[in-house]
């Protein structure tokens, strides 16, 4: 009878494994370190979007998933303006949304996109390997994505992670 502690030993080191992760709350992606998928949007109203060749044109970027429904998204918006502002690029990327109550979220708090555009079916973000909005990728000049956050931007995330991260882009 030696079948049940064997099973809970296995779960024990797999969750002692999972907890020795640097952000143990954090989602592992599997996209980190390759090149980002394919940019498959349709235009957001009238605002400039953004394409694959955007990706790979040697600057270091960060692409947002969000939406006007999505409430972190509120509360992250103010962190994507600050860095925007500081001459970051990021590029947006809607998801599932209302095209209208979209340009109206960006026409109350700021637009901080360089280039926005929709996914209106999910499509780019499936295969991008979302996992709910607000989703953050930090992506190197040539394309590769370096970091995925999942959750909202605050400024504890700019300092510990998304920072960090841009540096490692600009370094590689």
């Amino acid at each position: 009878m030696t079948v049940p502690p064997v099973i809970f030993a296995g779960l024990a080191a797999a969750f002692y494994v999972g907890l020795q992760r640097e952000d143990p709350d954090q989602l592992p992606s599997a996209l980190e370190g390759r090149q980002a998928p394919a940019v498959e949007m349709t235009a957001l109203g009238d605002l400039p979007g953004f394409d694959d060749g955007s990706l790979r044109d040697g600057e270091v970027k960060l692409v947002n998933f969000w939406a006007s429904w999505c409430a972190p998204c509120r509360v992250e918006h103010p962190s994507l303006t600050q860095l925007a502002e500081e001459g970051i690029t990021v590029l947006g990327v809607n998801y599932k949304d209302d095209p209208e109550k979209a340009l109206g979220f960006l026409r109350e708090l700021g637009n901080p996109y360089a280039g926005v555009g929709a996914d209106a079916q999910g499509r780019m973000a499936l295969n991008w390997g979302l996992y709910g909005v607000p989703e953050t990728y930090v992506i190197d000049g040539r394309g590769n994505i370096v970091l995925r956050f999942a959750g909202p931007v605050t400024q504890r995330v700019i300092e510990s992670r998304i920072r960090p991260a841009l540096e490692k882009a600009r370094a590689e």
